[in-house]
């Protein structure tokens, strides 16, 4: 294992620890137990979003957290859900008053230790929803999940939601948004190589160098089908084809296509997938009218990529748009 780290059991504190040194200006981080907080938190008048998982898919979610976007994110260890405490701890110190939306991956831990979170927060006077998200057109169920895996969409849902929670949006209309977003989403994954978890050592799975594993998950598990390694353009059209016959898009719709590294692909490579991505949506009728493209929702250095598509109206549209300020998106 060759890994920039100094003692695996230490990961996770000392990249908090970095991010705290890094953008004390956006974000501060509570230890024991762990959690990322915008700086100017709590902010009157609005409702607090909050969202988590394990760590190794960085920059999801601590550097979604700022203006425009998270008001925390509760990272448990590498591949391992946060804790209740970690929600609830979190809740208390972001919440204005106005309740607390939490954004849940579809992943057996995550969303059984938030749900657990949300009871304890409504206990001591803390108005909860959750919303899952449960994007992943690959398998119907795998290794984390009881039904679909909640991958890429996510990112945007935090975005989307974040925007409009800046707008004043209560409780009950944005985690309606969410569920909106949540449905109009789709992704697919896939990997050239498997990843190692600092304190396992050793590649989670085993995929010679002639093969490539369709519908991956981002903790690495299982997709759909193993193959001998194809082109860039037949790669994309595997990815493609499931999206868009899952959804109920139709010609003329507008969309947000959204090309993400699985953490060892380099951006040349996400720009030739994304060509061919936008032509396949371009031949189904579909508008591309935004993007994004880059390592937003990661599985340590595994190389490999996964695409979003995002059906979009004017009020996604707007939140998207809306200016944000994290660690890791900044716009507007």
């Amino acid at each position: 294992m060759k890994k920039l780290i100094n003692h695996p059991e230490n990961v996770v504190r000392e990249e908090l620890e970095g991010i705290a040194l890094a953008h004390a200006d956006l974000v501060k981080v509570h230890f024991d137990p762990n959690f990322i907080y915008r700086a100017d938190s709590p902010r009157p008048g609005k409702v607090a979003i909050i969202s988590g998982g394990g760590s190794g898919h960085e920059p999801m979610h601590g550097g979604f957290v700022g203006y425009g976007m998270l008001d925390a994110a509760c990272p448990g260890a590498v591949f391992t859900s946060p804790t209740p405490d970690q929600m609830l701890e979190a809740a208390k110190v972001v919440h204005s008053g106005k309740g607390v939306l939490f954004i849940v991956k579809n992943y057996t831990g995550d969303v059984m230790n938030f749900e657990m979170a949300a009871d304890l927060a409504m206990a001591e006077g803390i108005e909860v929803q959750s919303v899952i998200i449960d994007d992943d057109v690959a398998v119907e169920n795998s290794l984390y999940t009881a039904g679909r895996r909640g991958v890429g969409t996510t990112v945007l849902a935090e975005k989307i939601c974040g925007g409009a929670a800046e707008a004043g949006y209560p409780l009950a209309q944005l985690a309606d948004l969410c569920r909106k977003v949540n449905g109009w989403g789709r992704s697919m994954g896939m990997a050239l190589t498997s990843c190692t978890v600092p304190h396992v050592g050793k590649p989670t799975f085993d995929l010679p160098d002639d093969q490539m594993e369709i519908g991956i998950g981002i903790h690495g598990e299982p997709g759909r089908t193993r193959l001998p390694l194809k082109s860039a353009d037949e790669i994309v059209e595997m990815l493609m084809e499931p999206i868009l016959s899952d959804i109920p898009f139709k010609a003329g719709d507008e969309i947000l296509l959204f090309v993400n590294s699985m953490g060892g692909t380099p951006l040349i490579e996400l720009y030739i997938a994304y060509r061919q991505a936008h032509r396949i949506a371009e031949q189904h009728g579909l508008k591309v009218v935004r993007n994004l493209i880059g390592p937003y929702i990661t599985s340590l250095e595994m190389a490999g990529c996964s695409i979003t598509v995002l059906k979009m109206d004017e009020e996604l549209q707007r939140f998207w748009d809306a200016p944000v300020r994290t660690p890791a998106l900044k716009w507007g």
